[in-house]
């Protein structure tokens, strides 16, 4: 018989610990029964018998700890937030390219590549998370201002170029069946919500792009609402908390609900969200909510598999789901 844990449910193919990283809780001691995280270590669960805690690292030095709230689930759905890249849009290729390139910059080394190994940790998270896990690896004398300078740089001029029709080819392209997906969710009178870790400057184009390619007009109008990490960090410019607080932590997916969409305490029982990475899918629960993880990003092979109340390939195999017919 699997063993459920408090708030969260069942954890599968999670790794023991005999304490945090920080060494701030111990395996027997002060009531904790168990130290568990998933395969890519970005989040560790501390449970005791009445709850369990979240310890959500950052590789820039502020974490966090959440208690993990019961989720319920009660068809149809009132509302559903949508993940941009991988689960809306294919651009997580593109956007470890921009990283590799980065990194290529930093150590002046234009032969540079990504292992496999680094997919989890330069996906689904904020790109100053993504940078630095590179620089702890590749360039440990290289700083987080330097790199970002040269992401902003690089990102900025192939931006342009994709906006002009010289950029990288299919850098953005439609999930399948998205179109379809969106239009019988908008149909029903469900809300949709848009959420990413994204800066604005990059995740706004990813999106315009997509619905070009679909021919379903402006994505402003089409969802209820749209939550960015914010505005790029640049001298003299106004910045964003995007960078500290992006999934895993849950105040993109809480914002989006809660303020975007005006889903109250009640009505969490009938909001799913999508997503195809690790960190939204711990995102999607901390904030109270049900995650549907669409297969193709690294929620295996990062261990989140068993927070997700379902998973599919497609997006519309999920509508049953959605409209409550399952």
């Amino acid at each position: 018989m699997k063993k459920e844990y408090p708030g969260i449910g069942q954890l599968e193919n999670m790794i023991c610990k005999e304490q945090t990283s920080d060494g701030s809780f111990i395996q027997g001691k002060d009531g904790v029964m168990e130290i568990l995280t998933p395969l890519d270590n970005k989040v560790e669960f501390i449970i005791y018998k009445d709850k369990t805690l979240c310890n959500v690292k950052s590789a820039l030095g502020y974490p966090a700890i959440y208690k993990v709230p019961e989720a319920r689930w009660q068809g149809p759905a009132e509302a559903i937030l949508m993940d941009l890249d991988g689960t809306s849009v294919h651009s997580e290729s593109f956007w470890m390219w921009i990283i590799e390139r980065t990194i290529a910059k930093l150590k002046q080394d234009s032969g540079f590549q990504l292992e496999q190994a680094d997919v989890p940790h330069v996906s689904g998270h904020s790109v100053s998370e993504h940078l630095q896990y590179c620089i702890t690896k590749y360039c440990p004398g290289k700083t987080i201002e330097e790199a970002r300078s040269f992401y902003f740089d690089i990102t900025e001029y192939e931006m342009k170029e994709i906006l002009e029709g010289r950029g990288k080819k299919d850098a953005f392209n439609p999930a399948p069946g998205l179109r379809e997906f969106l239009e019988e969710v908008k149909g029903n009178g469900i809300k949709i919500g848009l959420v990413t870790s994204g800066l604005y400057t990059k995740a706004m184009p990813e999106i315009i792009s997509a619905f070009h390619t679909l021919h379903m007009g402006d994505p402003v109008e089409f969802y209820d609402a749209i939550i960015t990490a914010g505005q790029t960090f640049k001298r003299g410019q106004t910045g964003t908390i995007g960078e500290l607080a992006p999934k895993p932590h849950p105040w993109l997916y809480a914002e989006t609900a809660r303020v975007g969409l005006g889903i109250t305490e009640k009505d969490k029982c009938r909001v799913l969200g999508f997503e195809d990475s690790s960190a939204g899918i711990m995102s999607i629960r901390l904030a109270g909510f049900h995650a549907v993880g669409i297969n193709g990003g690294n929620i295996q092979a990062s261990g989140m598999e068993s927070l997700c109340l379902k998973q599919y390939d497609n997006l519309c195999d999920a509508l049953p789901l959605v409209l409550g017919c399952i």
